[in-house]
């Protein structure tokens, strides 16, 4: 039985701050497991992908058109009967709550690291809009997991592979 074969019947939601390794993870995903890949940062408007670069967070009124180009993308994903991974901070439940009316099968993966391990990555990257100034604002305004929401928790001081399959075995297991 391939990879692809294993899927549970699932959508995908790679959450948490810029630097958490939401893309690198959603590649493996995608590659090794089959998912489609959604990556959240493509469906930002211009203007919002300006404010960050310059180092001026997201208002929620700024996150709302987004969410709901997100939320659309999944629908149509789904009812074409693909199972995606798509990453997007989702930071408060609310923005969770909006991807949710998709009515897609929505697992949300919470990707945790320490505030340092998050620094060490954003200043490590290159060509990216993100600046590492970003990330406090983010952490302030990140609202953990609840335990009605449908998700769980992954370090992620371990390899983009191991992360994946820890993603993997944590879904086959609920399934």
């Amino acid at each position: 039985m391939s990879n692809a074969e294993q899927l549970p019947p699932a959508h995908l939601v790679l959450m948490g701050v810029s630097g958490c390794g939401k893309t690198t993870i959603a590649k493996v995903l995608a590659k090794d497991f089959g998912f489609e890949l959604g990556e959240a940062d493509d469906f930002h408007p211009a203007e919002n992908i300006e404010k960050m670069a310059n180092g001026q967070p997201l208002t929620d009124e700024d996150r709302w058109p987004w969410l709901e180009i997100l939320t659309n993308w999944l629908q149509r994903q789904d009812q074409a009967g693909k199972r995606t991974v798509i990453t997007c901070s989702a930071l408060k439940r609310a923005y969770r709550h909006e991807l949710q009316r998709s009515n897609a099968p929505l697992v949300f993966v919470h990707l945790n690291g320490t505030r340092e391990q998050l620094l060490q990555r954003l200043r490590a990257r290159t060509n990216h809009f993100m600046p590492a100034t970003m990330l406090d604002p983010q952490l302030n305004t990140l609202e953990p997991l609840q335990a009605d929401e449908k998700g769980f928790v992954v370090g992620i001081d371990d390899s983009p592979t191991n992360i994946a399959i820890t993603i993997m075995e944590k879904l086959n297991a609920a399934a």
